[in-house]
């Protein structure tokens, strides 16, 4: 069984921080290698829901079990040395594609959930930026139903604001409707440096199969 926690709590005594999504997704998938060497794992696996392929992070097939997760990296501009390796992340910016495409996410999981048996999805996202797990501004953001903050529901229904420019929905305009029902809930994952954006942040959200996304 994937149990997410324990795979990430094991992996940040490894791997406080990454290069890249690509760095994480490798990490995170060998991480699961170790700790269930007879599962098959695959990456970039796609997945056929109608004539579509959703192609996933991750699978991971065990006895009777599958497991599709989806991760997210998100960075702000970074510097450090953790022993003899340099990390230098980019700043990323755009956290309203960013959440956008995060519950983009879930709702392909709920898909690939509902279509296959006995599994079970992950949205996964790691991040040292806070504006995504900041609190819930009063300001009305063009963004407001994808914020991430903490304690937020997501459920139903979520669209970009009246406001939002084409340029911020090119290929993101569709609204995102999810079946279920999730609470966001941040969890510390590393503190690597005491500069600014030197803590990192997780949210996991699981994609139970009693889910229904036709």
């Amino acid at each position: 069984m994937v149990v997410v926690r324990e795979i990430l709590t094991s992996l940040e005594k490894k791997r406080p921080i990454f290069h890249s999504e690509a760095d994480f997704q490798h990490a995170f998938a060998w991480e699961i290698h170790q700790r269930l060497p007879d599962a098959s794992i695959r990456l970039e696996l796609p997945i056929f829901i109608g004539h579509r392929a959703l192609h996933l992070d991750i699978w991971v097939a065990t006895k009777g079990a599958g497991f599709a997760i989806e991760l997210k990296y998100k960075t702000r501009a970074l510097k450090v040395q953790l022993g003899e390796e340099h990390f230098r992340l980019k700043n990323q910016s755009a956290q309203d594609i960013g959440r956008y495409d995060f519950i983009k996410d879930i709702q392909r999981l709920e898909q690939v959930v509902a279509k296959r048996e006995n599994t079970v999805g992950y949205a996964i996202f790691l991040t040292n930026d806070s504006a995504y797990w900041a609190g819930k501004t009063q300001r009305q953001t063009v963004d407001a139903d994808f914020r991430l903050y903490q304690g937020r529901i997501l459920e139903g229904t979520l669209q970009w604001g009246a406001g939002a420019s084409e340029g911020t929905k090119r290929s993101r305009e569709e609204p995102l409707t999810l079946c279920g029902r999730y609470t966001v809930n941040w969890q510390r994952y590393s503190e690597v440096s005491n500069e600014s954006y030197g803590l990192f942040r997780y949210l996991a959200i699981e994609i139970p199969k009693e889910q229904d996304a036709g």
